[in-house]
Parts: C-alpha cells; structure tokens; sequence
C-alpha cells in the first residue's frame, strides 16, 4: 500500500499553468527584439535591454523545462 502512495506521488506533474505565460512573455520579448532589430532608427539601449531579458526568459525557460522532465 506504501509503495503505491509514492508511486504516485512521484509520478506527479511539475507542470504549472504560470509555465505557458513564462513561453508566452518568451516568444513576445523574441518579436519585440526582432522588431528592434528592423527599426530604421536602432534603439542601442532598447536592444540592450531586451537582449539581456531575452536571455533570462531564455534561461528560465529550460530550467523549467528541466524541471518538467525531473
């Protein structure tokens, strides 16, 4: 009976509903960088920015990945 109850609790989801805002804000920060990029005018400092918030989504977004395979 033990060894049942931790079965299944150890074949529960590390999926959290906040994981598919994390993909959404991801993929938007990747189109405003794209769409900074093929400005006429180059926004240095917006580009910055959004580079250095694109590469922490980036890297939050496979340590939730990670976490979802266990």
């Amino acid at each position: 009976m033990f060894l049942a109850e931790e079965a299944a609790a150890g074949s529960a989801s590390n999926f959290h509903t906040f994981d598919i805002f994390m993909v959404l804000f991801t993929i938007l920060v990747v189109v405003g960088l794209l769409r900074l990029l093929a400005a006429p005018v180059k926004n240095k400092f917006a580009i910055g920015f959004t580079s250095v918030s694109l590469l922490v989504f980036l890297i939050l977004d496979v340590l939730m990945v990670q976490a979802w395979m266990g």
